[in-house]
């Protein structure tokens, strides 16, 4: 029975890499697993070694405050992965943890097959690190087209597999008036995945959502939560008087409710595609720390934040960020396309366009589970 170790960083790559292997699965029935994820990888039976919450941390300095405890996790996690001995280690996204798994992975056993899913973003800094990763890293699966030039410069065995946020899939009707119990136009709320960003934005956005009511009388807000991070934001919700807020968890309702909304206000981050690819119109948001900020402004080769804008070279979703993410400009900008259909429509058919670049033929996670069983 071969053996593969899936080593995730947070619950995005979690959710990533469940989707490759459960189509895995299906070409493959003789595996072993064994993982650091989350819930989406406990569906599929696969054990984690820990929480991985405890790995989940956000910005320069929060890692530079746990640097010993974020160096203790990566020697266990090397110290299992070396007890399991997989075929295969199976990487997916959070680069500063899973590649410095890897590297130690690689330097112990290099017999071990190491690939990484989702390409550490060197197109927006740090593009001479590939130089690096290419000695133990032995296959990246891309999930934008425009990056493989960046690979094939540096000779980088890499593969396109397009991103799985556009992957269609076909559910069965979910009559979400009943689970709202509300009969209102549906704007959805995505305040991050990690505990810092829900901090961080969720008064922001409540604030926003009282301007809202003041002009608006129709809307229910509908928070999407990972299941950890559900009761964080409900107990934020209590502290306010609001009652047209929601938050929901289930992957298959947050799928249809995204599908009936009018509107979307997101975190800067992956989700984007996914509101893009429903063709719902969307404003980004992000707020971090002032010297986290300053780093990142220094080392950034990009002008934008969003990925459907730094591809199309131009802001086609409004980025608020840092001082202009507050309650006033989020509500004034969301009032505005609200008020103008014909922005809405305009936004909606330029990310159109823009996604058609990131599109393969074949689902992402069906390639990338190919590409893993070329390798077993």
């Amino acid at each position: 029975m071969k053996r593969i170790f899936i080593l995730t960083g947070e619950a995005s790559g979690d959710k990533l890499a469940s989707k490759v292997i459960a189509n895995l699965n299906e070409l493959n029935s003789n595996l072993e697993y064994l993982s650091v994820g989350g819930e989406n990888l406990k569906k599929l039976g696969i054990k984690s070694i820990y929480d991985l919450r405890e790995i989940t941390y956000l910005g320069f300095t929060n890692v530079l405050l746990n640097v010993f405890k974020i160096k203790k996790k990566i020697n266990q996690t090397v110290k299992a992965v070396q007890n399991f001995k997989p075929d295969i280690l199976f990487t997916v996204d959070s680069p500063d943890f899973t590649l410095r798994v890897a590297e130690k992975v690689k330097k112990d056993n290099p017999k071990i097959k190491t690939i990484h899913y989702v390409a550490p973003q060197v197109w927006v800094w740090r593009e001479g690190r590939l130089k690096k990763i290419k000695k133990y890293i032995d296959h990246m699966l891309l999930l934008f087209n425009f990056e493989k030039p960046y690979f094939e410069k540096e000779n980088m065995s890499h593969e396109f597999v397009g991103h799985p946020l556009l992957d269609t899939n076909i559910e069965s009707a979910i009559d979400i008036n009943q689970i709202l119990k509300k009969n209102k136009a549906l704007i959805s709320i995505f305040a991050g995945s990690r505990k810092s960003e829900i901090d961080s934005l969720t008064p922001i956005l409540l604030n926003f959502i009282k301007l809202m009511n003041k002009k608006y009388q129709d809307f229910t807000f509908v928070f999407h939560s990972t299941k950890e991070y559900s009761d964080l934001i409900l107990s934020h919700i209590k502290e306010t008087d609001l009652k047209n807020c929601e938050v929901i968890s289930d992957d298959k309702i947050k799928n249809h409710i995204l599908q009936k909304s009018i509107f979307a206000v997101s975190k800067s981050g992956t989700v984007s595609l996914e509101i893009c690819n429903a063709k719902i119109p969307s404003i980004i948001l992000y707020k971090m720390g002032l010297i986290n900020f300053l780093i990142v402004k220094m080392l950034v080769k990009t002008k934008f934040a969003n990925i459907i804008n730094i591809a199309a070279n131009e802001e086609i979703l409004p980025e608020l960020l840092q001082s202009k993410c507050n309650p006033k400009n989020i509500f004034e900008t969301v009032s505005n396309y609200l008020d103008n259909p014909k922005k809405i429509n305009e936004q909606v058919s330029r990310t159109q366009s823009i996604l058609k670049n990131f599109r393969t033929k074949n689902p992402s996670s069906v390639l990338a589970a190919h590409a893993l069983n070329k390798y077993l």
